[in-house]
């Protein structure tokens, strides 16, 4: 059989059908490269502009711009640059643009500064009454017109929390005649200057209590050292035992070494010692120690300071040779600014005369003037004066003149009232050879002030008797805690009960999270106290750490009071880690021991070291004081814990001996 051969038509109806599949699939093949090309070309221009939020998506010969600008201006830099690379023509918009934000209200504040030359405000508040009611306030407290107005205003509503933080910090200008007050929504920080350390303490507490509830607030009122004009010191040993009628010294040093003295004479507990300005001399302690162990030698005498001038009166019991000896030494022993004049009483039988004044201040406050005065202007000079210093209405005079009185007798009669007012209850006798003053006061500075309002202005070489006691019920001061006794109260608490914390974590332990109550029941009534919540591990891993998580578990002690309604302005969480060991780390006791949390004083005088405990606490030196410092056990503010890494909480006065640490890995 012969080949058969295809039609013609045929061959070239698959001839042409060829090259027309070949035509397509080059075509094809052509716009996937132009695609591609172009969206690599479009994206590497976009990135070199530093745009990143523009996507390229090329669809045939067309190339879209697919992504959300964030504004228009930088939309349409996109679009130019694209139409850079390739033909603009080919590129499509697609790109979104972020919706513009609200403009936001700015943020208002006022600094309101107040002292003796005038009033300033600065800040920004919103549309309203506040700026005219602040200058309405600030002109009521200074008449004389010395107010400095910088405040704006902006045409806003008042934030959450800005109403009750302005009328805060209105009332604690008032309050506060030298402070500076600054006001923001929700906080008021206040700093101001106090005239005393009992001004200081009743000023804080009263700005505490008007504080409205969920204002934060930080208060910081200072209280200079008092200047002491005369600086008195009036030191006593009789019948009824050693005592301080007043006591005032230069330094902490100087009033440490004046109250070791009169312990070692006999006075019982830890007195009252005013630190002030005004000492006559750097040797002042030298001076009343020196003076102090001599009535201690004499066995009952009184020592009087007055500035440099010292007046000792020896009783009658006193013997004549040992008065002299005692008078002689101290006379050699004195500084040289000092000047000493003694005085021995002598026994007599005869009747006082009966030349005498008296005063008696009722708990009422009324006082009855009776006895002898020189002549009708002393007589009035008396009446105006108890008038002026007790009330006027509460003064019954019936006085009688005698023109043959001892000389003196006027500053006499006057000093011994300026006395009696620092009472609450009392009575004042004036004689020829003393002033007596006797009462009741709920100051525990009465006493001292008495005996130097009366050695000031009676002088050198006078006699004169202080029989003053304190009653705590008179006291306004009295109920409210001392920072050493919010730190005891919180020792107490911590003495009791545990905190523990579950391994690595700074979650307080659900069983145990009970002694937070308890701990913001103590702190309840201290919010001025500033206290530090110290956080230690052991050195057990890393060092940073360490530090995480004993700062973590600080700021849970904090949070945790600060959830139960007690204000942390001034409580501090510091996280220290596996820094100041207070015992060995390779072992297992060693490691329990140091971690822990602890509670302690900030900014409170240091302490002597005590001597070291045989089961490994001794006490610190130097050390801040710690919750459980005052009068309660060593480890009265330790909290054990249960697990390998949870800290207790400890007392601030055990020794953090630098022990050597343990080998470990990391």
């Amino acid at each position: 059989m012969g080949n058969r051969q295809l039609p013609h038509g045929v061959i070239a109806l698959a001839a042409v059908t060829g090259a027309g599949v070949v035509a397509a699939l080059a075509a094809w093949t052509s716009a996937v490269v132009i695609e591609q090309r172009s969206e690599q070309a479009v994206t590497s221009r976009l990135l070199d502009a530093g745009i990143t939020w523009a996507t390229p998506q090329a669809d045939g010969l067309q190339l879209h711009l697919i992504g959300t600008a964030p504004n228009e201006a930088a939309r349409f830099r996109a679009v130019n640059l694209a139409g850079t690379v390739i033909d603009a023509a080919r590129v499509r918009d697609q790109l979104e643009v972020t919706p513009v934000k609200a403009i936001e209200a700015p943020k208002f504040s006022v600094e309101m500064l107040r002292n003796d030359d005038g009033i300033q405000l600065i800040g920004l508040l919103p549309t309203g009454d506040s700026a005219d009611e602040l200058l309405a306030e600030a002109k009521s407290l200074r008449s004389d017109g010395a107010i400095s107005d910088m405040l704006e205003t902006a045409a806003y509503p008042a934030p959450e929390g800005w109403d009750d933080a302005f009328a805060y910090g209105m009332e604690a200008v008032k309050r506060l005649p030298r402070s500076k007050v600054s006001v923001s929504a929700g906080r008021v920080k206040i700093t101001a200057i106090a005239t005393s350390a009992e001004e200081q303490r009743r000023l804080t507490n009263e700005l505490n209590l008007a504080r409205p509830e969920g204002l934060q607030v930080a208060i910081d009122i200072s209280a200079p050292r008092p200047v002491l004009t005369p600086f008195t010191l009036r030191f006593v040993l009789d019948a009824q035992g050693a005592r301080f009628d007043a006591c005032s010294a230069d330094t902490d040093r100087a009033r440490a070494r004046i109250l070791a003295a009169g312990a070692a004479a006999g006075v019982p507990g830890r007195a009252n010692c005013i630190v002030g300005l005004g000492v006559p001399t750097p040797s002042w302690a030298e001076a009343v120690s020196t003076a102090i162990n001599a009535v201690k030698t004499l066995g009952a005498a009184t020592v009087t300071f007055s500035d440099a001038d010292v007046s000792l009166v020896a009783a009658d019991t006193v013997s004549q040779s040992d008065f002299d000896r005692v008078v002689g030494e101290l006379d050699s022993a004195l500084p040289d600014v000092f000047s000493l004049t003694a005085t021995l009483e002598r026994k007599s039988t005869a009747a006082l005369g009966p030349a005498e004044f008296t005063a008696t201040l009722s708990p009422e406050g009324r006082v009855e003037l009776r006895g002898r005065v020189t002549d009708e202007l002393l007589r009035d000079a008396v009446a105006s004066y108890a008038q002026a210093r007790f009330g006027v209405g509460k003064v019954y005079s019936a006085t009688r003149l005698d023109d043959d009185l001892p000389d003196g007798w006027p500053v006499r009669v006057l000093a011994g009232l300026e006395a009696l007012g620092e009472l609450a209850e009392g009575k004042l006798l004036v004689r020829a050879d003393t002033v007596e003053v006797e009462g009741v006061t709920g100051s525990q500075i009465a006493r001292g002030r008495i005996s130097q309002v009366l050695s000031d202005k009676l002088g050198q070489g006078q006699t004169f008797k202080v029989a003053v006691r304190y009653d705590e019920d008179l006291d306004p001061l009295a109920a409210l805690p001392t920072p050493q006794e919010c730190a005891a109260d919180v020792a107490a608490v911590l003495a009791k009960r545990k905190i523990t914390f579950p391994p690595g974590s700074a979650e307080i332990d659900g069983q145990t999270a009970g002694i937070m109550d308890d701990l913001a029941e103590a702190l309840e009534d201290c919010p001025a106290v500033r206290m530090e919540i110290a956080g230690y591990t052991d050195s057990q891993g890393s060092d940073s750490g360490n530090r995480a998580l004993s700062q973590a578990r600080a700021d849970a002690v904090l949070l945790a009071l600060q959830g139960r309604g007690i204000t942390v302005d001034a409580l501090k969480a510091t996280g220290y880690g596996e820094a100041d060991p207070i015992a060995d780390n390779a072992t297992e006791a060693g490691r329990e021991a140091n971690r822990r949390i602890e509670i302690r004083l900030l900014d409170q005088p240091q302490t002597a070291a005590a001597p070291a405990d045989p089961a490994g606490s001794p006490a610190a030196a130097g050390e801040p004081a710690a919750a459980g410092q005052a009068g309660a056990a060593p480890d009265a503010a330790e909290t054990a814990a249960d697990d390998d890494d949870s800290p207790s909480l400890a007392p601030a006065e055990k020794t953090r001996r630098p022990l050597a640490r343990p080998s470990r890995d990391g």
